[in-house]
This record gives C-alpha cells, structure tokens and sequence, in this order.
C-alpha cells in the first residue's frame, strides 16, 4: 500500500479541539514542515502532547505563539517563554510530566497497557489526584496511558509502506509516538521504494505509519 499523500490530504484530518502528538527533541526532529502547515490553518483548542514546547520560531513553539493550544503536556517549557507565560496567565493549561514518565505513558498507549508504576513524584506535587499503589512495601504512581488522536513525526528516510529510519538523536520521542495515536503522519526527507531499506535499520515498522508527506531533508 502507498502511503505516501499531499500535506493537504494528510493534515486535513485535524480539526479544532484534536489530540496531537508531536515529535522532536528541543526541535531537533521535529517536522517542521508539517508544523508550519498548521500554522497557516485556522485551527484551535488543539491539545498538544509533546517532550517540549520547542523554541518560539521552532518546532512547536511557533504554534504555540499563535495560541492555537488549550492544553499541553510536557516534560519541559522552560526554552520557549511563552508557554511559560500563557502558563502563569491561565491562558493555556500546562500539564508538566517527568520525562521518563511522560515516556513510558505514551508507551503505555501504544503497547496496550494500563499504565506504568513509578516512584518518580512520590511526595511531590506530581502525585496530586494519582492513585498510590504500594508494592514490597515501596510507593509508586499509578501513571495513566497518553493517547492522541494524532500523531505528527518526522523520519529521515522512509519506504512508501511506511517503514521509517531515523537519523541519530532524530529517533527520540518520534519512535515511541508511532503506535500511540489513532492516526500517524510523518513527515519523511527522503521516500523510497519498497525494499529499498535495510531491515536492520528500520526502527519503525510501517504498520504504525497511516500517511507520509515528502518533506524537508535532514
């Protein structure tokens, strides 16, 4: 199956008030090109799952300045000061979530599971409105499963069964996205045919791949 389509066809399945999930690591692999697509949409009250907010001229940051998000949930914000300040003013909601956790959350989703013990937040304003489980006597969180109606990612390489191949620190929280939501855009700098790339390199299988929109090279 071809799964390589236009931006246009791809992105036309987010609405206002979609679950995104974004992929990128202080914007490093982050699909730029589908961000900015976005950005010229009339589109809002989005909720917005990512490791960060990006910077405000990169990654998701640039949405972000144009307040397209009612809510966000993060491990980090502190690179782009305007989250922080839409933050402090109510202006959007901020959901900050330790980064392991926040990992093993989406992970949760896509594994099918129910969720994830951790001790992490344990006597912290983490654990607030969490049920505590103990176990051998130790505390842990009971850390619910992130899903998304929407996935947003970026591979360096992909085929058009959507088979993905990252390049170095690209893969971050892109790979574990993949199976999180209902439906996978990624935005790929180069397509090629099937059997084309080295199984050994595949870190995702196309199977979690709904679209692929030929974009920026990395």
């Amino acid at each position: 199956m071809d799964k390589v389509v236009s931006i246009e066809q791809a992105l036309s399945l987010i609405k206002n008030d979609t679950v995104m999930m974004v992929g990128g690591f202080m914007a490093n692999g982050s699909p730029e090109m589908l961000i900015d697509f976005l950005c010229q949409q009339n589109i809002k009250d989005l909720t917005l799952i990512c490791n960060d907010t990006g910077l405000i001229d990169k990654g998701v940051g640039k949405m972000v300045m144009l307040k397209q998000f009612k809510k966000i949930i993060a491990s980090h914000i502190g690179l782009n000061k305007e989250t922080g300040r839409q933050m402090n003013t109510g202006e959007t909601e901020v959901e900050l979530v330790p980064q392991g956790t926040l990992a093993e959350r989406i992970r949760c989703a896509g594994y099918g599971l129910g969720g994830v013990l951790t001790p992490t937040g344990i006597g912290t304003l983490v654990e607030q409105g969490k049920q505590k489980i103990t176990v051998d006597g130790k505390d842990y969180l009971l850390e619910k499963p992130l899903f998304a109606d929407v996935a947003l990612l970026y591979a360096a390489k992909a085929d058009r069964a959507g088979n993905l191949i990252y390049k170095g620190s690209m893969n971050n929280f892109n790979n574990v996205m993949a199976s999180a939501a209902k439906t996978t855009i990624v935005e790929v700098g180069e397509i090629v045919e099937v059997g084309e790339l080295d199984p050994q390199e595949i870190a995702t299988p196309g199977i979690f791949v709904d679209y692929i929109v030929k974009g920026r090279s990395c």
